[in-house]
């Protein structure tokens, strides 16, 4: 079993949109977060088929102001 980090957003039409950033490339969108999980998931098992993860570790997010 293998664990991703997905990054999780909701885009100005109300749609979730997740991505993979050790998988490039790998992404889905949802109108729920229950069908946003299952996308991923499938999407997960579909870039591993052809690509191998690149090793990063997510840290966090951080928020930056400019003018």
């Amino acid at each position: 079993m293998k664990e991703f980090s997905v990054i999780i957003e909701k885009d100005e039409d109300g749609y979730f949109v997740a991505s993979v950033p050790s998988l490039r490339g790998c992404h889905t969108q949802a109108k729920s977060l229950d069908t946003l999980i299952k996308r991923i998931k499938e999407a997960i098992e579909l870039c591993l088929e052809v690509e191998k993860p690149i090793s990063n570790e997510f840290i966090g997010v951080q928020k930056v102001a400019v003018n």
